[in-house]
Formats: structure tokens, sequence, C-alpha cells
């Protein structure tokens, strides 16, 4: 009990630091365009983890990153990912009413303002990350590479493209296979962890061997992720997700879980999580609140 309390301590903070940088670069709420900012801050500071931008601040210090590079791309991923759920939560989408315990964005303020508060997110998102040239231009090259490597994995060869084929898969209501599946779980949700560590690594100018190795690591964190999110919308407990359990099911979704069932799905989780171990023992540096991190990503409960 005592590891598992030091760990969610040393978490909480790390999710503290990351708030910090993301409201550092939040847009002011004033003028004509104060109705759309507020949304986006709305969405942005509901309450969350800040996962990613953790494991890519933890992947830059373990190479041995110091400056403040690192935190413009911290608030741009968090702007992307939150965007992506403002979007997912659409009436045109997922349809769902709260995330994280509370209303959604267009829930509030209308599906309109969601849909141009999620573009706005993007926009800003690599505003905010391409300003860290201002901090360090001798590091212009590493900083473009980054946010090419951003926009790969949140757009239609990433993040995007899987949820496309989601969407597409729903609105002509069929069944996907496992080769379509897995393609929507390595995107659409894979994608982003992958540009996570990748990113930390490339600025902190990382060997490219490792930097392979980072993004095979979000992969099989990724799909392992995704398919717990499976498991749990069959398990779960609402009070403890902060959202409706059992949304796949009503709405006929295709999902890891009714492919193969609850228990081959476990199974399949724990031989991601000892993939993902295995190659983050074969890294050349090391970071021990990383590898909990990994660990706890693939085996949470909400």
């Amino acid at each position: 009990m005592g590891i598992e309390k030091h760990f969610s301590d040393c978490l909480s903070e790390r999710a503290d630091e990351a708030n910090r940088v993301l409201k550092k670069y939040l847009p002011s709420e004033e003028g004509y365009a104060s109705r759309v900012a507020e949304a986006i801050n709305y969405s942005v500071t509901s309450p969350g983890k800040r996962l990613r931008p953790i494991l890519m601040k933890e992947t830059y210090k373990m190479y041995g990153g110091k400056d403040q590079i690192i935190e413009p791309f911290m608030a741009a991923m968090e702007m992307i990912h939150n965007y992506s759920l403002v979007h997912d939560d659409l009436p045109a989408m997922d349809n769902d009413e709260y995330r994280r315990g509370r209303k959604t964005t267009h829930a509030v303020y209308g599906a309109g303002m969601a849909t141009l508060a999620g573009d706005g997110l993007l926009n800003l998102a690599f505003e905010t990350a391409l300003s860290a040239i201002d901090l360090a231009p001798d590091k212009a090259l590493r900083i473009i590479r980054a946010a090419r490597i951003l926009g790969e994995k949140s757009g239609i060869h990433g993040m995007l493209g899987g949820q496309a084929a989601d969407v597409d898969a729903e609105d002509r209501n069929r069944i996907i296979d496992e080769n379509e599946l897995q393609y929507i779980h390595e995107n659409k949700t894979a994608a982003l962890l992958e540009a996570s560590l990748m990113i930390g690594a490339v600025l902190a100018d990382t060997p490219e061997e490792e930097i392979t190795k980072l993004e095979k690591i979000g992969s099989a964190v990724g799909v392992a992720f995704q398919i717990r999110d499976d498991i749990l919308d069959v398990t779960g407990d609402e009070k403890i997700l902060g959202k409706h359990v059992g949304s796949d099911a009503e709405n006929q979704k295709s999902t890891y879980v009714t492919l193969h069932g609850l228990e081959q799905s476990q199974i399949d989780v724990e031989t991601l999580s000892e993939k993902a171990i295995k190659l983050m023992g074969s890294l050349s540096q090391k970071n021990e609140f990383l590898d909990e991190l990994i660990e706890y990503l693939i085996n949470r409960v909400k």
C-alpha cells in the first residue's frame, strides 16, 4: 500500500506541474472571441491525470533534457488530446453528456461552439508547440521535428485516421474485423502515447534506435490501454470512471471485448504489458517512475 501511495502522490505532483504548464498557454477570455476561449478553457481544465504530457516530460528527463523547451509541447499535447475528446463527445459522434464526472463541452456550450473549441485547440496546439523556438532558437531543428511527429501522430496517419475508421464502421452499421479494430486501436489511442514518448526523446536529442523502441512501447501501451477501456465499459463502476458504462453495448459497437470476450481480452492486455515492460528494460536509460507509469496505464481501473 505504501508503494502505491508513493506512486499516486508522485503522479499527482506531476499532474499539478502539467496543469501549471498548460494554464500558461491558454487563451484569455476577452473580446468577441471570449465565448470560444471560455469553451476551450472549460474543456482543457476539466479534471484529468495529464498522462500524455507527463509521459513526455519523464522521457525528456530520462535522456538528460533539462531546459524549458519541453513545456510548450506538454501543453500542445494536452490541447490535442482534449480537442479529440471535445469532438468525440459531440452529438454527431459519441453523443456523450458527461466526461470526467462533469458535463461535456457541447452539453454546456452547444454543439456549434464545442466544434469551434475543438478546432481552436488544434490550431493553438501547433502555435504553442512551435513557440518553443523562441525559448531555444539553437534547437529549432529538434523542435520542428517534434512538431512534425505531433502532426503525423494526431492527423490522418494517426489519431484522426483511427477515429475516421471507427466512425465509418458505425455509419455503415457493420461489424469490423480484427485487422480493422487493430488499426483503430493503434491509431485512435496509441498514436498520441507514441508521440508523447517520441517527442520527449527527440527534444532531448536521443539516438534513433531509442526513439524507435519508444514508439513500439507507446504502441503496445496504447493498444492495451484501449482494450482495458473496452473491458471497463463492461465491468467498470460509473462512480469511479466518471462516465457512463455500457455505452458500447447500447450503441451496438464492435469492441475488442465483443470480438474476443472478456477472458481473452484480459490475457491480451497482459501480453501487451509484458511486451512494453520488456522494451522498457532494453532502453539505454532508466526512469523508475516512467516504468511504474507504463504499468499503471495498462492496468488502470478508471
